[in-house]
This record gives structure tokens, C-alpha cells and sequence, in this order.
């Protein structure tokens, strides 16, 4: 064998290995964002419950299910396509009286959602508050107002929903802007599970009522502070017949 084809074999080898690398390398980036992303609405949960002006615990203790959609800011710009994504996770057990499952990839679009937005970096935070409005978001999008009825939540530590409106609503929402939380309705909103990322997420295609049930595997690494803070803040569910 000449030293030329030597050469040349190495050359086709080289590009061979490095066709075979590309796709694993896209694959491990977007896996990247789905994981930021969930590590994301960790930090937001986080300072939501922390905060004084905050969800109230005994609000956030009678909740089926907690979804977070993070904003999303790179270089100062807000990156508008990543607006409305974000996480769902639920207590476990066919009664929602079970430890926190591991989260599904949510999305969201349209109604009252780019306007509450407004350009600013804005995190929505929204506690589900019954199996009826959990199994609607878990079936597929559900317009929220129609298919689930939602209110603005009450915020501070020592608030209750006491409302007619949030007394009775499926779901409560809340906001947070420049630092700032509050209780906003989000009437008109499309919100449902995202199924690409949570293939991307979970590396295979599972969707969100096999995730939350628990049979799509153990919740990824980037859970573990939304998981942690949710766990330690309300460990059990203290709705009516729980």
C-alpha cells in the first residue's frame, strides 16, 4: 500500500468519524436547551415560593399540578420563539396525594399570553388546581378560560384564595416581570404538553401522562432543584379529600 493511500484512507476515515459525530452533537445541543430550560424553571420556583410578595404556601399546598414557563434572555434580546415553554410536574398517585413527578415540557401560545409578556423578560408560573384541569393540559392543548377555567392567583405568604373567582377556578396564574410577582390571568392562552421536547428531553417519544405517571423513567438531573424546592415547600397535598 502506498504512503498516497495511505493518506488518502486516513482523510476518508477522519470524515467518516465526523459524519457519524454530528448528528450525536445536534442531538446533545438540543438536549442542552430542553435541560436549561427545566434547570430554569427550577430557579424561578425557587424565588416564587421564597419571596414575600410570593405564592402563598397554603395556596400552592391544595395544587394537583405546577407549570412553569421561564423566560428566556440572551445577550439582553428576548428570544420570542422561547417564550411559552417551560415545565409541568404533578403530584403522584391516581389522587395527586403522592411526592412531586418528573416534569413534563409544556408550551404555550396565543391569547393573553404575548400581550401579558409585553417584551419584557416575564416568568409565568401556574398552579393546577384540580384532576380536572390537570387531565385537560395532560389530554393535549387546552384553552385555558374554555377547555380549563383560570383566575389570577392571590400573592403574598399570608394570602388565600378567597375570591369567588379563584375559589372556584381549575387553575391560578401568576407572573413575575423585572423582579416583581403578581397574580395574572392568562384567559385565552393555548397550553398543553410539548412533545418534541420532551423526546429530546427524555430521548424517546413518551408523552406527558407516561411521564408524570412515572412508566417514561426517573426525572433528568436539571429536576432536581424544582423537584428539591417543591418537595420542601409542600410535601403533601391538603385539598378537599386528600
Amino acid at each position: 500500500m502506498t504512503r498516497e493511500w495511505k493518506d488518502k484512507r486516513t482523510i476518508l476515515l477522519t470524515m467518516a468519524g465526523l459524519l457519524l459525530m454530528i448528528p450525536g452533537m445536534a442531538i446533545a445541543q438540543d438536549n442542552a436547551k430542553e435541560e436549561e430550560r427545566v434547570k430554569e424553571s427550577g430557579n424561578v420556583m425557587k424565588e416564587l415560593v421564597n419571596s414575600s410578595s410570593g405564592v402563598p404556601i397554603s395556596v400552592l399546598n391544595k395544587a394537583e399540578c405546577v407549570i412553569v414557563l421561564p423566560s428566556v434572555k440572551k445577550a439582553g434580546f428576548i428570544v420570542g420563539g422561547s417564550y411559552g415553554r417551560g415545565v409541568m410536574t404533578c403530584r403522584g398517585g391516581e389522587n395527586h396525594n403522592g411526592p412531586w413527578s418528573a416534569p413534563t415540557m409544556m408550551q404555550s401560545s396565543g391569547g393573553s399570553f404575548g400581550l401579558q409578556a409585553g417584551g419584557q423578560a416575564t416568568d409565568f408560573v401556574v398552579l393546577v388546581m384540580n384532576d380536572k384541569g390537570a387531565r385537560a393540559l395532560m389530554k393535549g392543548k387546552a384553552k385555558l378560560g374554555a377547555d380549563a377555567s383560570i383566575a389570577a392567583g392571590p400573592v403574598g405568604r399570608d394570602a388565600e384564595a378567597s375570591t369567588n373567582a379563584s375559589m372556584t377556578a381549575e387553575m391560578l396564574s401568576y407572573s413575575r416581570a423585572q423582579g416583581v410577582f403578581a397574580g395574572v390571568s392568562l384567559s385565552g392562552t393555548s397550553l398543553g404538553p410539548d412533545g418534541t421536547a420532551n423526546e429530546k428531553l427524555y430521548g424517546k417519544k413518551v408523552d406527558a401522562t407516561e411521564i408524570i405517571g412515572g412508566s417514561a423513567g426517573p426525572a433528568p438531573d436539571s429536576a432536581r432543584q424544582l423537584l428539591a424546592v417543591l418537595t420542601e415547600k409542600s410535601p403533601k397535598n391538603i385539598s378537599k379529600g386528600k
